[in-house]
């Protein structure tokens, strides 16, 4: 059968997207937005309830269709909720994006020296999320037949030289556990690790330290726009990417080079 850029087309498809509405230039509003353009019908979702409504909104007012919603998604009611909102509205649900990270509110102590309370929090939100909202998002694809779950993990993580890299390359283990677990079933898991990307969050946390070395690092250059991840999303969400699973893809201007 030839190739066909139809198989990039999403259309028909519900997505779920994470931790897309919290602030200005992110990852998960250019994810929700990529979505759209494809043709998916897109849930927008965030612990900020209106700022998820308002990205929606905007999806909304461009063409796509788009509703946003409140959620925790470190509890198994309130990502019940999101899921059964995003079958409500659209009639299922083929994608699901975890995005939502904590990532700039946390204080990058060292891990020898990180209380054990924050410890749990960051592995509660970046790890235990993720997972909380697969297994709710599952039942859903099963009744498709199909599915797709990427998980938002990072170049940090390789290696892991702090608690939140700890935690990403903890999200590796998650995505690769459950590909194997569910490739027979038609539903893939991936994840895409970025680089330094100049959304808020990404200016937030990048020092001038870290920055001088992805300067010196960084085969292409130091930092990406939102929107230069979304191509990869769309290949890992779409009829295009059914025969990629357990995969970390990086989209970091070649700062992890891996063979």
């Amino acid at each position: 059968m030839a190739f066909s850029l139809d198989a990039f087309s999403l259309k028909g498809k519900v997505a779920i997207v994470t931790g897309a509405g919290a602030r200005q230039r992110s990852i998960g509003a250019a994810y929700a937005g990529g979505l759209c353009a494809a043709g998916a019908s897109v849930l927008v979702a965030d612990l900020n309830g209106e700022g998820a409504k308002a990205v929606a909104k905007e999806l909304s007012e461009r063409g796509g269709k788009a509703i946003g919603t409140h959620v925790d998604i470190t509890d198994p009611a309130s990502v019940k909720r999101m899921v059964e909102a995003a079958n409500e509205a659209f009639g299922g649900i083929d994608i699901l994006v975890n995005n939502a990270a904590l990532m700039v509110e946390l204080s990058y102590k060292p891990v020898s020296a990180t209380p054990l309370d924050e410890w749990n929090r960051l592995m509660a939100v970046n790890v235990n999320g993720a997972l909380i909202c697969s297994q709710a998002a599952l039942p859903y694809m099963r009744k498709r037949g199909a599915g797709r779950i990427i998980n938002q993990v990072s170049g940090g993580a390789f290696p892991a030289t702090s608690g939140y890299g700890v935690s990403k390359l903890a999200l590796v283990g998650v995505t690769t556990a459950l590909a194997a677990e569910l490739g027979r079933e038609g539903i893939t898991v991936n994840a895409i690790a970025p680089g330094n990307v100049a959304s808020e969050a990404g200016k937030l946390s990048a020092p001038e330290p870290f920055m001088e070395m992805l300067r010196r690092t960084v085969a292409l250059r130091p930092t990406g726009e939102p929107d230069e991840l979304v191509g990869t999303l769309l290949l890992l969400a779409s009829p295009a990417g059914a025969w990629i699973t357990g995969q970390v893809i990086h989209v970091d201007g070649g700062w992890i080079l891996r063979p």
